[in-house]
């Protein structure tokens, strides 16, 4: 006899609240850290946060590698696992290892190398190149260490443990928030004392998962045993969509920042507030993006293709309530929330404006963003990256400009209203148009 269908959504939501929650918190710590830290940072003056800010783009460059890997090795080890074929997950675990701690390795040594080039390129001050040349090898270790940890969480995902990474997120995320008064004000270490601060903890981290992972036999290094040539091949076909999916938000953000530019600097202040406060919206999203893959690689690995179906259309259907609640809180508290935010009159009612519109469309948002990584658990990586390229390319960045010629401020608000929500139509729809091709191949 086959399971009830009811008994079997109850069953697989509450797996998915079991994996999900650990990640919520250990994103949830990491978003808290990032924040504290550059108040810390704030302290020291104009300069150092400025040298800060140069740093940005090298770090979205190097996260968006460690990002397409750890997706392409939660997305082809769990689907190993599933297959039964338990000492192949094993040695792709060893090989994710070698290639990130190598491929991530040799991009800091060419920022290294390159560091004077790429300042005066992004058009720093000469009085600032002596900051952060004192801060650069540092962080760039923090860069490594940091992604040498986000590998080691991606194999305890892939293997069903999110407890595991969720519990050292938060850890390295408290250790850091100790450790930076006591590096850059006590020691006098200044800016660089963050980026120790951040090795420090990271290094830590890495310590106590490493071990755990060999002991749980998830990692071999007997990776010659391996159709190495296949096992790259499956890696890049998912990891290169993947990381370029990553890359695209900041440059999506800088045209967004341009157009909203046009209607003045209390605008542009308004609008980074709201940025902020989407991310803190969208938290809950991140974390399923971190705790659905495992679920659904391991489903295929089986060929269970209608619990992974079921198990996508009890996250979107949470996903969708729980950001339309969040929408309607934001918008009836939108005048309190938007003076608590800001002092400054013409940015409070702008974010008022956003907090009304703007977070309305968060179901859409988190359904297209949940389809992504949906798409690369299923090993659809280039479809993933279509419906990323989509949603800001095609969808957003349009209604937004429109919305502006049209309406002015306002009129941008509703455009991001409907472009996102727009976005995650037609997100769930390529979802849906993949899976019966996934399928019709099998």
């Amino acid at each position: 006899m086959s399971a009830n269908p009811a008994t079997s959504d109850k069953s697989l939501g509450r797996h998915l609240f079991a994996m999900t929650w650990p990640m919520l918190f250990g994103v949830l710590s990491l978003m808290t850290f990032q924040l504290v830290d550059s108040a810390f940072i704030g302290q020291l003056g104009r300069d150092p946060l400025a040298a800060l800010g140069f740093t940005l783009p090298m770090q979205q460059l190097i996260i968006g590698l460690q990002v397409g890997l750890g997706i392409a090795t939660t997305a082809i080890i769990s689907r190993t696992l599933g297959e039964g074929d338990l000492l192949r997950a094993e040695r792709l675990g060893g090989l994710v290892v070698i290639i990130g701690a190598a491929m991530v390795l040799v991009l800091c040594l060419g920022l290294w190398s390159f560091q004077s080039l790429i300042m005066t390129l992004l058009g720093a001050e000469d009085s600032l190149l002596p900051l952060i040349r004192s801060y650069w090898m540092p962080w760039l270790l923090s860069a490594w260490t940091g992604a040498m940890l986000y590998f080691g969480y991606s194999v305890c995902r892939s293997h069903g443990d999110t407890k595991l990474p969720g519990y050292l997120m938060v850890a390295t995320s408290l250790l850091n928030l100790a450790l930076d008064p006591l590096f850059i004000f006590v020691f006098g270490w200044g800016l660089p004392g963050a980026a120790w601060a951040t090795v420090t903890s990271f290094a830590l981290g890495c310590l106590l998962i490493f071990p755990k992972l060999f002991r749980a036999q998830w990692l071999r290094f007997d990776i010659t045993q391996l159709a190495l040539a296949k096992a790259v091949r499956q890696l890049g076909g998912i990891m290169a969509p993947a990381m370029v999916s990553q890359l695209m938000p900041p440059a999506s953000a800088m045209a967004a920042t341009a157009i909203v530019a046009g209607f003045g600097s209390a605008a542009v202040a308004a609008w980074g507030l709201g940025t902020r406060l989407e991310f803190f919206s969208i938290v809950v999203v991140l974390a399923l993006t971190m705790s659905m893959p495992p679920m659904i690689g391991r489903l295929l690995g089986e060929g269970n293709i209608e619990q992974i179906r079921r198990l996508i259309r009890i996250a979107v259907r949470f996903v969708v309530a729980l950001h339309l609640v969040i929408g309607l809180l934001w918008a009836l508290t939108s005048g309190l929330a938007s003076e608590l935010f800001s002092s400054d009159k013409a940015v409070s009612d702008v974010l008022g404006s956003y907090l009304v519109m703007v977070p309305l469309s968060y179901s859409g948002l988190g359904v297209c963003i949940l389809m992504v990584s949906v798409c690369n658990a299923l090993g659809m990586a280039m479809r993933g990256l279509l419906v990323s390229t989509l949603r800001l390319f095609a969808c957003f960045l349009p209604f937004l400009w429109v919305g502006a010629q049209l309406g002015g401020i306002n009129g941008l608000m509703a455009g991001a209203l409907i472009g996102n929500l727009l976005a995650g139509g037609m997100a769930y729809l390529f979802y849906r148009r993949g899976v019966r091709l996934l399928v019709a191949r099998r």
